[in-house]
Formats: structure tokens, sequence, C-alpha cells
């Protein structure tokens, strides 16, 4: 409630000065005569009624500007000083100048804060700041696309589990010295983080008790502003530098492992050439094809090892391009054609007329599916078919809830079951499939369940070790079902652009679909998975 003004002691004394004396002569005069009562008695009244007028007049006018100026204290902005008494206008006039002054600086001060918002949120390292119970206060745009956006008024152990990173804000909470720790989040890809945890202190102004629910103290008692201990958190992504640094590890180990035996080899042969089989033309041409075989596998080695090293490099990072599938799908068949012929294998692709594109690198993509391809070729049986499916999946058969939304976003639903739309490429091959206890490590390096018939057809043992971190990149799947005397088939899972549950209806059995040349195939029945869906974790 607001207090009414009161008229003040000196205005009060100053008519008690007026109406006393008059009160006195009046008096005197009625006594000796010289005025009669009734005369004095209205002279008196009329006096009093005055000194009353007086202050009624003060207390409305003062009442008025107090009004006004509680109104501009509520308004944001500048009032109209309506119902001023003429005497009070330069004073409400004053108070409404002071009133626009505060308002403008009160937005100087917002359009500062909100600049130093838009700074902080473009920073492209994640940071977070802690009060002193671990609550996360602030948390700009990159921190909140890692976390969620319902990491700000949260304990922080709700989005970050990572102990050592724990610790460290609490010992810097407690009054410890910065902190520097660096750790790894294992998905949806491993990324690898320098967290650098520093203290900081800030000034908080308690608010006025008597200055709540509009009630104003005459003298409010100062209150000095208390000091509020934080911590601030924020994320250096290293994963680049790690993987760069593993990257050249894992290179001259790999390399050094697997050509060793080509270089003795070709040592050897050249010994041979430059001693016993000198003047041998028939020998000199069987080392020379031997020794162009053994340095082309040596080629075709480090390709692949710089090529997995590159895409190591960049796994963290999700690409963001359109790729039609089904478009590389038939510019890799064509261009396996002739591979193909040489053992009168039929390459087909069956897809729907209607594909949504999917997320992804197109050169990346075309890799993949070469390099499936072309293991079919290699190791189906001649003279028969190797069969490329595309067909629009639901995500949840494998586990995938959909990729991260673009600015902390929630995801929206997509469909009634639930899942996500992703577009599956199945190649299948009529070989003699692979035992049960080779599938989990088929996509580890150099893995080869048959490495001499591996290293015969000119196999690095690395090809599914490519597909394995290209589609850990795209954030897709792999999964491999194979059959001892049937065949194998290793279908990936990419995440659509555009999912579209409703258009993925399963085919049945025995289903008519289109073939790479354009003529109808009938199908047999897909065979039966493995228990638990085995995936494949190595190369053939």
């Amino acid at each position: 409630m607001r207090q009414k003004a009161s008229p003040p002691t000196p205005l009060l004394i100053a008519i008690l000065l007026m109406l006393v004396p008059l009160a006195g002569v009046l008096t005197w005069a009625v006594y000796s005569g010289a005025l009669h009562g009734g005369l004095a008695l209205a002279a008196g009244i009329a006096a009093l009624a005055g000194a009353v007028q007086i202050l009624r007049t003060y207390r409305r006018d003062a009442n008025a500007v107090t009004d006004y100026a509680a109104r501009l204290a509520e308004a944001d902005e500048p009032l109209a000083p309506a119902g001023t008494p003429p005497a009070l206008k330069a004073l409400a006039a004053t108070i409404g100048r002071l009133h626009r002054v505060g308002l403008r600086r009160a937005e100087s001060v917002r359009m500062q804060l909100d600049a130093d918002e838009a700074v902080i949120d473009a920073l492209p390292a994640p940071l977070l700041l802690m009060d002193a119970d671990r609550q996360v206060v602030r948390a700009n745009q990159t921190a909140r696309e890692l976390f969620g956006d319902k990491i700000v008024d949260r304990d922080l152990a709700s989005s970050l589990r990572t102990p050592a990173v724990l610790e460290a804000v609490d010992s810097v909470l407690r009054g410890g010295a910065s902190r520097i720790i660096e750790f790894t989040l294992p998905v949806p890809v491993e990324r690898s983080f320098e967290a650098q945890v520093k203290p900081f202190q800030r000034l908080v102004q308690e608010p006025d008790p008597s200055l709540l629910d509009g009630e104003i103290e005459e003298e409010p008692a100062p209150r000095p502003p208390t000091v509020a201990r934080m911590a601030i958190l924020t994320l250096h992504d290293v994963t680049a530098a790690r993987r760069s640094e593993q990257m050249r590890a894992d290179f001259i180990a790999n390399a050094s492992h697997e050509l060793r035996t080509p270089l003795s080899s070709l040592l050897g042969f050249i010994e041979t050439l430059r001693g016993p089989a000198r003047d041998d033309p028939e020998a000199q041409d069987r080392f020379l094809a031997i020794m162009h075989d053994q340095a082309s596998r040596m080629t075709r080695l480090v390709n692949d090892l710089l090529s997995l090293s590159r895409i190591e490099l960049d796994e963290h990072m999700q690409p963001n391009g359109r790729v039609d599938v089904v478009e590389e799908l038939e510019n890799v068949i064509a261009a396996l054609q002739l591979k193909a012929a040489e053992r009168r294998i039929r390459l087909r692709l069956e897809a729907p007329e209607e594909l949504p594109p999917v997320v992804g690198d197109e050169d990346q993509l075309t890799q993949v599916f070469q390099n499936l391809v072309s293991n079919a070729i290699k190791y189906t049986r001649e003279d028969t078919d190797v069969t490329v499916s595309v067909a629009l999946a639901d995500g949840a058969a494998v586990g995938f809830t959909g990729l991260p939304a673009p600015g902390g976003v929630a995801k929206d639903k997509r469909a009634g079951r639930g899942g996500t739309a992703m577009v599956s490429v199945s190649v299948r091959d009529r070989g003699d499939g692979i035992a049960r206890t080779h599938l989990p490590r088929l996509t580890e390096r150099f893995y080869r369940v048959d490495a001499a018939r591996s290293r015969a057809m000119g196999g690095t043992g690395l090809g599914l070790a490519i597909v394995k971190h290209i589609l850990n990149r795209h954030r897709g799947r792999l999964t491999i079902e194979s059959e001892v005397g049937v065949g194998s088939a290793f279908t990936v899972y990419l995440p659509a652009e555009a999912p579209s549950l409703s258009r993925a209806e399963g085919r049945g059995e025995g289903e008519t679909r289109q073939d790479f040349r354009g003529r109808a195939a009938v199908l047999p029945p897909h065979p039966n998975p493995l228990p638990g869906g085995e995936r494949g974790y190595g190369g053939v």
C-alpha cells in the first residue's frame, strides 16, 4: 500500500502561528466589548476553514505528485502528468524528464546485455556458468546444442557425468585454483574435450524488503551487496588433435606390420634376380610379375590406410549434404559391371520409385557402396547374382533415435511408431557365407576370414573398417547377416533427410521388384537374421 502524503511540521507550525494570535485578538475584542461575540465566532470559523483548506490543498497536490511518481516507477514508457495541479506542473515535468532519462539508460544497459549474450552465444566452445550449488545458471548456444536446452537450472551432473570434471568444479567452488581436465564423451561419436574450470565471483544486490509490494520507506537502510562464488566451465574440442596423433601412430604401426611381408618378398626377388636368375629370362619374367603384384598390393594398402586416416580425422564432424542413394548406386554398379562380367556375375539394383535423400557426404557414401559391392563380386560364386536392395526403414529397428536437432531444438515426433526414417541399402551375395564366430570382428582392421584368399584377390583387409568409420560419421548403422553355404547380406542404414515412415512398408516374400537393367526380378525370401542381429566390426 502506498503511504499518503502528510502535511510537514513547518506548515502545521505556520498555521498555528496564524490561528493562535487571531484567536487571542478575537477573544480580547469580545471581552472588551469592541466586537460582537457572533462576529468574533464567525471570524474564527472562517480562519479555521481557511487553514483546513490550505492543508487539504497541500495534501491533494502532494498525493497527485506521489501517485504520478508511483505510476512512473511501474511503467515502462513515459507517462503524461495527467491531473497534476498547475502549481506543481513544473515539478511533475522534472520528474517525467528524470523518468525518461532512466528509461533511456535502462534501454542502453539492456542492449549492452543483449550484445554480451549474443557474443557468448557466438563462442564456438561450449561455456557453462555454475553457482555455489553446482546448478547451471547460464549456458551458451554451443553448450545447449551439446547437452540440450534442459541443462539450465539443473545440476551439472545431470548432463555431464564425468567424475573428474565434476570433482574439478566442486574443488573450484570450494575456493580452489583453476583446473584443466581432459575427458571423452563416447556418444553419439567419441569426442575428446579439454575442460577448463575457473573461479568466478560477482556482486549480488539483495532485494530491499521495504520496497516490495509497492511499500515505500522514507529512509531505507543501505544494504551492501554480497559476493557470490561461481565457476566457469569451458570445453575445448581437441578431437581433431587427438585423432591426428592417433592417426600417425596407427599409420606407422599398421604400415610397418602390413608392408613387412611384401617388402621382404621384393628384397628376396631382387637378390634372386641379381644372383641365380641373372641370365634366366623366364625366371626374370615370372619374378617381375610377382614383384609387380607385391608393389601393387603395397600401393593399395597405403592408399587404404591414408583414406582410413582421413575418415577417422573427420569422424566426429557430422556431414550436412544431401545424397541421392539410388543415383549413387547406379553409378557404382555401372563402374563395376565390367569387373562383374569377368566372373559372369549379374548386378541387380532394386529400389522404390520415390525415396528421400539421405544426409551425408556423397564421396564417402560412394566409397561405402563401392566397397560393399566390390566385396560381394569377389566372394560370390561365379554365374550368380549380386542383389543391391534399397528401401525405407524404421530406424527404431536398429536403435536409431534421430539426428541431433540444430540449435538444441527438441526433435519432433516423426511417426506413430516413434521411429525415425532411414534408408537401408542391402548388398546380398550368393557366396560361401561366413561363420557366425567371425561376424563380430569383420570390421576390425586387417581381420580376414580367409587371409590367403583375401590377399590373392587383392584385398587389404581395410574395406569394412573404412565402411564402419564412414557410417559412424554419418550416424548410420551396419548389420551383417550370413549363412554358411547360402551367402551374406551387408545392410547399411542411413538417416533420411525427410523421414516418412508411412511409406516404409515392409516387402513380403517373393515380392516383384525392378532390377538395374529394368527387368522384373523375383527375389527369394531374405535369410533369417542371426539371434540378436549380429553386427560386424571388422573387415573381410
